[in-house]
């Protein structure tokens, strides 16, 4: 239980200061090329997932690319909400943040994330109904229930941040102000507390932790029923594609997941760790997203190559 602070209640912090990750400072310009780097191919990579599937008919009426659409434009806007700020820590600029702009990126952060985890849960049911009632999932899954599932996705990710913003922020704030993390999220804010953080620090472990590892065990579950079934496809090549398929999946959740459940199930835990490890769901994981999906997708990579050699095509003529 976190226990009040004596700091005097009439001092009301009206802005926070990111203490950032920590680094040697000989290495601060090599990190922020590197973040920088990371940030622009995150960018790239899931705008050009959202083209791919845009330009191609046969993709943007699939729920399997419609999730993936989904996935790249939540990817684009996690990693803006994150990477940008985490960038400047390795620059002289101010790190401090108005008391707005942090609640403002842990709602969207939580907002996002969370939306983020029920698609990955929405896509592990789609690839099982795919695999395991491959007769009946044009009726299971259709484009209209796909719109359905993702927009209640959408709803329920937004009433999470909200809840989230609106603990943590509740509470009163009199100093200290530094936040000893590269972002405003709910386990570094909530040290800084002048209160009984208890109640928070429950929430946190059941709306963020329990949820996040249902979600996770779910998807195992989902992915130990489309094994069997694939054991049990004749052809080494079916299989092949079918394990190729669920793999690239299987591997971005399990880099999104064990982090996340790492850090929120352990709210209370100050191990130098906890910010290496939220760099993974953070800034590594929208990173792999493009990259895993384009390169083990053959249909993706079909379009790429008629889109590219259409646009060459198409300079040739001109």
């Amino acid at each position: 239980m976190r226990e009040t602070k004596n700091t005097s209640l009439d001092t009301v912090v009206t802005g926070f200061i990111l203490l950032g990750l920590p680094h040697p400072p000989s290495l601060r310009t090599l990190l922020f090329l590197v973040f920088f780097i990371i940030y622009i191919l995150t960018q790239l990579g899931n705008l050009l997932i959202l083209l791919t599937v845009w330009a191609d008919p046969k993709l943007h009426t699939r729920p399997m690319y419609i999730f993936l659409g989904v996935l790249s434009f939540l990817d684009m806007w996690l990693s803006s909400v994150i990477v940008p700020r985490l960038i400047l820590d390795f620059t002289p600029a101010s790190k401090a943040m108005p008391f707005g702009g942090c609640v403002a990126q842990l709602y969207f952060f939580h907002f996002l994330g969370s939306t983020q985890c029920f698609l990955y849960t929405l896509m592990a049911y789609d690839r099982y109904l795919a695999i395991c009632q491959p007769l009946r999932y044009p009726v299971l899954m259709n484009a209209r229930l796909c719109t359905i599932l993702v927009a209640g996705a959408w709803v329920a990710g937004s009433i999470h941040g909200s809840v989230q913003a609106t603990l943590t922020f509740r509470l009163p704030y009199c100093g200290p102000n530094q936040v000893d993390y590269f972002f405003c999220d709910i386990p570094a804010v909530l040290r800084l507390a002048c209160a009984d953080t208890t109640v928070n620090e429950l929430v946190t472990f059941v709306d963020i932790g329990v949820v996040a590892a249902s979600c996770f065990m779910l998807i195992l579950l989902s992915y130990a029923c489309i094994v069997r079934a694939i054991l049990k496809i004749r052809t080494a090549d079916g299989r092949r594609r079918a394990f190729s398929t669920c793999g690239s999946h299987l591997t971005v959740v399990t880099v999104y997941y064990v982090p996340c459940i790492f850090t929120y199930l352990r709210a209370g835990s100050k191990s130098p760790l906890d910010g290496a490890v939220a760099v993974f769901y953070t800034v590594v994981t929208p990173l792999l997203n493009p990259l895993i999906y384009t390169l083990r997708n053959q249909e993706v990579k079909s379009t790429l190559k008629r889109i590219t050699a259409g646009g060459k095509a198409t300079r040739e003529n001109k």
